[in-house]
């Protein structure tokens, strides 16, 4: 399933341009800090998998006010990169790649 334009952003990771997108509203868990913020990368011009990467800080919206910081492209590039060297496909059908980056997490359950 393609990513929503809306709210999306475009990045060249290595001559390849791929979307990504985050939630603008936190879902249940990530409002009350019981889960780390997540977002979503697909390749631009031909979506196939889609990466789902979860980070290790809550979401900015949270309902608690626990400080977080935005995502930056750098990061994006990053975390595109590694699941690139573990075995992601961008252009190949298939269900979602998840890359867990949430070690350091800290819930507020």
């Amino acid at each position: 399933m393609a990513l929503v334009k809306k709210g999306s952003r475009l990045i060249t990771v290595d001559g390849t341009t791929y979307r990504w997108r985050l939630r603008g509203r936190p879902t249940y868990d990530q409002g009350l800090v019981r889960s780390p913020l997540a977002y979503a990368v697909e390749h631009a011009e031909a979506p196939g998998t889609t990466l789902v990467v979860t980070t290790d800080q809550p979401h900015l919206s949270n309902w608690y006010g626990a400080q977080g910081s935005p995502i930056l492209p750098g990061q994006v590039t990053d975390s595109i990169r590694t699941a690139l060297n573990d075995s992601w496909t961008p252009e190949s059908p298939g269900s979602s790649f998840h890359l867990d980056q949430s070690a350091g997490f800290v819930s507020s359950h």
